[in-house]
């Protein structure tokens, strides 16, 4: 229980919504798994009478949807419907027993279905969009739901291993034996071995389109590691574009949307 609770995430409030940028905007409940609900923020396209394209849009680790905000406008803008998600334990969703990486991609995929259905989006140009843990979440779901467009990978960690080492370190605590046994309680506890979920393990099982953006300046998570998930894409379209940004990166790419939207365009439906 120590350690469940030293993981945790830190539950952050809204502070602002898509009102504060001037866009129409629905606030929602979406069912996910194990009978909880998840908040968000539906954006239409402008003025769409025809299906638009979509992208659901993940926060990481202890953030919310608001955080994810700055890009709600250029989107909007290019023509794009968009999902702005609270993971379960974060924002306004519903809490559970815990948090993880394979819980926030169940999260995706529940939103993703959510977007399939609405009026306005074509369903089949719906995108994933993930922040850090949310990255990895997005890869993770793309790989098991052969029907999303494209992935939009930002600041992803290459193996929940290497993330977890490096809270280790922080926290001083020795990896034997004390750190192996935290490593192998958190993959008991989520339920899934860390080589089935890491990004350099899910990337070569995407078929679609997937564009790893990662700051040169990331601290949180080096860039070398979207190099890796870069160098392990095997057979699936994988684009790598570095900002000067650090781990905050998807702030930085208000300045690069044009990058960004030309993606999201080129993905055939």
């Amino acid at each position: 229980w120590g350690i469940r609770k030293g993981l945790a995430a830190p539950r952050v409030a809204h502070h602002t919504d898509p009102a504060a940028l001037g866009l129409d905007f629905d606030a929602l409940r979406i069912a996910t798994a194990n009978g909880r609900t998840l908040h968000a923020w539906f954006i239409p396209a402008p003025g769409a009478s025809a299906a638009a394209p979509a992208l659901v849009v993940m926060h990481g680790w202890g953030g919310n949807a608001a955080l994810m905000l700055p890009l709600a406008r250029p989107l909007h803008e290019a023509g794009f419907a968009t999902l702005f998600v609270d993971a379960r334990c974060h924002g306004a969703s519903d809490d559970d027993s815990f948090a993880s990486l394979p819980r926030f991609a169940e999260d995706a995929e529940h939103a993703f279905a959510w977007l399939a259905t609405r009026a306005g989006v074509d369903p089949r140009r719906i995108a994933l969009f993930g922040h850090s843990v949310g990255a990895g979440a997005v890869l993770l779901a793309a790989a098991r739901t052969p029907q999303v467009a494209a992935v939009v990978s930002v600041a992803a960690f290459s193996h929940p291993a290497a993330m977890m080492r490096r809270w280790l370190a922080v926290k001083r605590i020795p990896e034997k034996p004390v750190g192996r046994y935290i490593l192998d309680y958190v993959q008991k506890t989520i339920g899934h071995r860390f080589d089935d979920i890491a990004p350099v393990a899910t990337i070569g099982r995407i078929r679609r389109p997937v564009l790893l953006v990662h700051g040169e300046d990331d601290e949180v998570v080096p860039i070398a590691e979207a190099r890796q998930i870069f160098a392990a894409r095997g057979d699936t379209p994988v684009e790598l574009l570095t900002l000067a940004g650090d781990h905050e990166s998807f702030a930085d790419l208000e300045h690069n949307m044009g990058r960004l939207v030309a993606f999201l365009r080129a993905v055939p439906g």
